[in-house]
């Protein structure tokens, strides 16, 4: 805890001071955390939410409506009337202030339904959360690819910026050596160096081009300002630190933490539920209702004023039911075929699964044969890069022995810039390809190392 809020206030200093700076891991957490499609994606459980939580919502009296209603009311007054009987007749001489409230209410019994569309829902909500999780594990993959992209360009322009100094040194000591004449040099070698130097100069463009592609990309991930400039922990490109699983850890950690996998689990979870619950909405529901009213007048009688609040005449009045009543949706043949829709996905789902695991394994497993491919490809240009400077340091000392051997060492030169090129590339796609099997097994790469960290 205390490590993360040092490097939080280190964090804030450094972007006071106009320039962020990331080790591969933060740069992934911050990009996941700023980048705005990984936010609209994690938006989308905020409805699922909303919907278990409208339901729970709905489990008490979801329907109870209250009317409350004052006003004036007449008073009464007694009267005989045609046959002689003596009755209240109301007597709006006399008015008199009045307080009336109505209830209705229904209480579904339907408990078993609510209790499927409840575990329907959290399944549906379980099933959002990873399909979540799988779109944070190939975004991890792309913030990576953009940090040793970004180390790859600085290679780029550091291997460009030393060819054109090289380049430029050697132009400079041919056009001395024939302003002095020197016999073992001629203007074909001069032409020879200009003819060569298209390739530097590519090499230079090509570097400046590369940066500025991968720097839109970082600063659209980690919604950097203008203002703000963005840098690296690391200084060179090399190979990443974390070890290399075996074939049968892959394909165990694949099963385990796929997200995919779990992502359709709980979606056949969620179908099942759905079937049903479309089921049980074939049968009558059953409910409770009830309803009260009460009216109370303070009008009343004026020979005799009405203190007792239960009292009953024409104004005031006290009644209530209530009573257990059933439900049956005439329409049964959209019901049937909610059902059938539900029952059909669910198989879908069921036959799709018993795919699935197998598929999302070879998956992985083809991506670790292509790391481990690329590992492979790596050490080789390693191997030969190391030849390739030997031959250039053999090329530069008959060169100062003999100027004429122009050539020879420009094409040392090239061979080796290029061999620099092509394994610093290899270097990169290791990296990146690396990332993309901790993504297919299914983890973060904090995970992962976690993972290995404790064995």
């Amino acid at each position: 805890m205390i490590r993360n809020i040092v490097f939080i206030f280190a964090l804030a200093s450094i972007v006071w001071a106009g320039e962020v700076r990331y080790d591969c891991l933060h740069f992934v957490e911050q990009g996941m955390a700023n980048d705005p499609q990984m936010a609209e994606t994690r938006f989308g459980t905020e409805s699922k939410a909303n919907k278990l939580r409208a339901l729970k919502a709905e489990v008490i009296l979801p329907t109870f409506n209250v009317s409350l209603m004052v006003g004036p009311a007449p008073g009464l007054k007694e009267t005989v009337d045609d046959w002689g009987d003596t009755v209240d007749t109301y007597d709006f001489s006399r008015m008199g202030p009045f307080w009336g409230i109505e209830a209705k209410f229904i209480q579904p019994l339907n408990l078993g339904q609510y209790q499927t569309g409840k575990k329907a829902l959290e399944a549906d909500l379980q099933q959002k959360t990873f399909e979540i999780e799988n779109a944070s594990r190939k975004k991890e993959v792309e913030l990576q690819s953009y940090y040793y992209n970004y180390l790859l360009a600085l290679e780029m322009k550091r291997l460009a910026a030393n060819a054109q100094k090289l380049v430029d040194k050697a132009y400079d000591q041919l056009e001395e050596a024939l302003d002095e004449d020197e016999p073992t040099v001629s203007q074909t070698d001069l032409l020879n160096l200009k003819a060569n130097m298209h390739t530097v100069k590519e090499g230079v463009i090509e570097a400046d081009l590369g940066m500025k592609r991968v720097m839109l990309a970082i600063r659209f991930a980690l919604s950097l300002p203008e203002d703000v400039t963005f840098a690296t922990e690391d200084t060179v490109l090399v190979m990443r630190p974390e070890p290399l699983p075996t074939e049968d850890l892959v394909r165990e950690l694949t099963v385990k933490h796929n997200p995919e996998l779990r992502q359709l689990s709980a979606g056949i979870r969620a179908r099942r539920l759905q079937m049903d619950l479309a089921e049980a909405k074939l049968a009558p529901e059953f409910f409770v209702m009830g309803e009260f009213q009460y009216v109370k007048s303070w009008a009343g009688n004026r020979n005799v004023l009405q203190k007792n609040a239960f009292d009953q005449d024409a104004v005031n009045r006290i009644s209530g039911l209530i009573g257990i009543g059933l439900r049956y949706r005439l329409n049964f043949w959209k019901s049937w075929e909610e059902y059938r829709q539900a029952k059909t996905e669910y198989r879908g789902l069921q036959l799709k699964e018993n795919y699935a695991s197998e598929g999302l394994v070879s998956k992985a497993v083809e991506q670790y044969y292509q790391v481990v491919a690329a590992k492979e490809k790596l050490n080789a240009l390693r191997e030969s890069l190391r030849a390739s400077e030997a031959l250039l340091k053999d090329a530069a000392m008959k060169y100062d022995l003999d100027k004429s051997q122009t050539s020879a060492l420009v094409s040392a030169y090239t061979q080796n810039l290029n061999m620099q090129k092509d394994y610093y590339f290899a270097v990169c796609r290791y990296n990146v390809e690396f990332a993309g099997l901790v993504a297919k097994i299914g983890l973060s790469i904090q995970e992962y190392n976690s993972y290995f960290k404790g064995k």
